[in-house]
């Protein structure tokens, strides 16, 4: 008797997070145990402005389903101005996933504090749901990293 694998889809998230907030707001959600999905992968960047746009192209080429960039609040960045760079950089990308037909809501940006532990994990638990909504990316996925 052969038992059937149910394969329910479990999308794979890629959260680019600022040192300075995100990634600290990361570190306090775990150390306050408050769970999120372990299908986020976080890459820990000096600043949200650091973020290329071509790094989240190349993060669905490589096999994500949804792309997050997590920064410090606007006014609060540790840089200065880093993040009002990356909102304009992120506009744009809107715009060019808009025209090549990729589903805005595969890609998101958020503003969380170190102090935000909670919302860290809250916003990560809602893009999961909202990522696995949209099912498998199909569009950008380049074949050949597929296992």
């Amino acid at each position: 008797m052969q038992v059937e694998e149910s394969k329910e889809f479990k999308p794979t998230i890629v959260a680019f997070c600022c040192n300075w907030c995100s990634y600290a707001g990361a570190d306090l959600a775990g150390s306050s145990r408050i769970s999120y999905p372990a299908d986020v992968k976080i890459v820990r960047v000096p600043c949200s402005c650091r973020v290329n746009p071509l790094f989240i192209l190349r993060a669905f080429e490589r096999g994500a389903d949804g792309v997050i960039l997590c920064g410090c609040h606007p006014g609060d960045c540790h840089y200065s101005t880093g993040n009002y760079y990356a909102r304009r950089r992120m506009t744009m990308l809107f715009s060019m996933l808009d025209y090549m037909g990729i589903e805005r809501e595969r890609t998101r940006v958020e503003w969380v504090s170190a102090a935000e532990g909670a919302k860290f994990a809250a916003t990560m638990k809602d893009f999961i749901e909202t990522v696995t909504k949209l099912g498998e990316n199909r569009k950008l996925r380049d074949l050949r990293c597929k296992e």
